[in-house]
């Protein structure tokens, strides 16, 4: 098939939107990753802090220091709620950018059906063409011998 069809435009441009799309999933899963990692740097933290913490337990720890611990994990979890939030912000967006890229994806394959059916046509009509031929040729032959 020439390369002269426009759906050859249309193939390249889907191809084109198809990447660009991917590129997008991409950093949208690169950004969910380092998200989840983010709140679980934190939930370690956390941890780590109350493990401290039961360690000072048998010991004389004054009421300041205890009320700074206690602000102190009310912040940690203040922050490890606002991070679950950033990761569920970043999981829809993934999820978005998932379907987003599977649609572009689709109509890039709806482009190479249609150019692979021209395509057999094509080929189908060139072959019916190239049959006919013959077929006159043989024609002629057949004529040309009853003739003599």
């Amino acid at each position: 098939m020439a390369k002269k069809d426009p759906l050859f435009t249309v193939l390249k441009l889907m191809e084109e939107a198809e990447e660009q799309a991917s590129l997008q999933l991409r950093a949208a899963q690169l950004e969910l990753q380092r998200r989840q990692s983010q709140q679980k740097a934190l939930q370690d933290y956390r941890l780590d802090y109350m493990k401290q913490m039961e360690q000072q337990q048998g010991k004389q720890i004054s009421a300041s220091y205890y009320h700074q611990f206690h602000q102190f994990i009310r912040q940690i979890d203040d922050a490890i709620v606002q991070q679950v939030n950033a990761v569920q912000e970043a999981q829809t967006q993934q999820q978005h950018r998932q379907v987003h890229w599977q649609e572009k994806q689709q109509k890039r394959k709806a482009v190479e059906m249609l150019l692979a059916k021209k395509a057999e046509q094509t080929q189908l009509a060139e072959q019916r063409e190239e049959q006919k031929l013959i077929d006159e040729f043989a024609s002629q032959q057949f004529y040309r011998k009853a003739r003599r």
